[in-house]
């Protein structure tokens, strides 16, 4: 065979087969070729069967979506509108993807990361929690789920499927997968189409408050004294404050538009961030970096943006993941109390809400949106308990 050539290459193998040198490690040419035919197949073939089959499975998965709805896709450039044209990008974005995840892999050989990278030795803690993968699985099938909701769901949001004396509170088929509700309206679509609600509502809601609850517990925690003092005594007043009286009177007060919501929820969710941060700020000031910062001069924001904050984000990216969950939930219940996105603006919450009264005679209007809260919540707990143990140094 020859030995391996230092800085890459590609020599003749012994058996007449052209070899891809990278890094140390002899890759065939036909695996790699397997693989950008049917990505996953090279990892497979090299006995990674959990990344090949994963890998295969979404190539299948996206390749199947773009062939079903190709004729939405053709219509698209006449008619389609800014959330249709998202949907064919995030599309393409999943074909390409998926094909160079499939040789990315082969071509680097079979390196393990060192351990020299941080990041790398985190990731690999967190991929030996099954259930925070397995979390993390959910979240992102999802988050390309809501997005590629205009080209996959039967039907529109608030689109009858048929005479309403006919389709109304039809029960689980192969027509329609999860029923109709009241009105004949599918219910899978509009879950499908909520989850763009409750999902865009929970990440962006979510990264206002860790970004005021990161930067006003950084401030109280470098300054100190009566800084600290204000701004910790200012936290403590909302935390204090019912907050689900407080949501209701500002959404009262505001109107109940998508962008009330997420400045609501936002706004009012950094308290618990800024006490985590701060508590870390304080133990963090004294150390030694930071003195030797100071001593070179260096301006107080400079220190604490560049040398205090990045050290504090992995708390705050754990109570992010926890974070986001914990909003989907508050948005659900302000939906199911009437206080969220106005009809007919599919919100799971509001679904809930609509089949409470006929839980027993129908009960899928109701059960599935719930089961939808619950398995997202549920996804966000997970990856966000895997984040936890993953970013502790006590466990390392």
């Amino acid at each position: 065979m020859g030995e391996p050539l230092a800085g890459g290459g590609t020599r003749p193998g012994g058996d007449g087969r052209t070899i891809v040198e990278t890094s140390g490690h002899a890759i065939r040419t036909p695996v790699i070729a397997a693989s950008a035919v049917l990505p996953g197949l090279g990892h497979v073939i090299e006995g990674r069967r959990a990344q090949g089959l994963l890998l295969m499975a979404a190539w299948i998965a996206t390749l199947a979506i773009a062939l079903k709805s190709w004729q939405r896709i053709v219509a698209i450039p006449g008619t389609g509108s800014a959330d249709d044209w998202l949907a064919i990008l995030t599309l393409a974005a999943m074909l390409v993807g998926t094909c160079m995840a499939g040789t990315a892999g082969l071509v680097r050989g079979q390196r393990r990361a060192a351990g020299s990278s941080r990041f790398a030795s985190e990731w690999r803690r967190f991929r030996r929690s099954r259930t925070a993968m397995a979390g993390l699985g959910v979240i992102v099938v999802l988050y390309a789920l809501m997005l590629l909701t205009p080209l996959i769901a039967p039907f529109g949001p608030a689109e009858r499927v048929g005479d309403l004396v006919r389709v109304r509170l039809l029960p689980p088929s192969a027509a329609h997968w999860l029923g109709t509700d009241r009105l004949g309206r599918d219910v899978l679509s509009r879950i499908l189409y909520g989850a763009r609600i409750s999902l865009t509502i929970g990440f962006i809601a979510t990264a206002i408050s860790i970004s005021v609850g990161t930067t006003l517990g950084a401030v109280a925690g470098y300054a100190g004294g009566r800084i600290d003092a204000l701004l910790m005594r200012f936290t403590d007043l909302v935390l204090a404050f019912p907050r689900l009286i407080l949501l209701i009177m500002i959404v009262a007060l505001f109107g109940q538009s998508v962008v009330v919501i997420v400045l609501v929820l936002g706004l009012t969710q950094w308290p618990s961030t800024t006490r985590i941060v701060r508590g870390d700020v304080l133990s963090l000031r004294e150390r030694e970096f930071i003195q030797a910062a100071r001593a070179l001069g260096f301006r107080p924001a400079r220190v604490l943006f560049c040398h205090i904050i990045p050290n504090v984000l992995g708390p705050v990216i754990v109570a992010a993941t926890l974070g986001v969950g914990n909003t989907i939930v508050l948005e659900a219940g302000l939906s199911f109390l009437g206080l969220g996105p106005p009809p007919p603006t599919p919100t799971w919450g509001a679904m809930v809400e609509g089949g409470r009264d006929i839980m027993i005679s129908s009960w899928w209007v109701a059960t599935f949106p719930g089961l939808a809260i619950v398995i997202v919540v549920l996804a966000f707990n997970l990856a966000g308990d895997g984040l936890r143990d993953a970013l502790d140094p006590r466990l390392r």
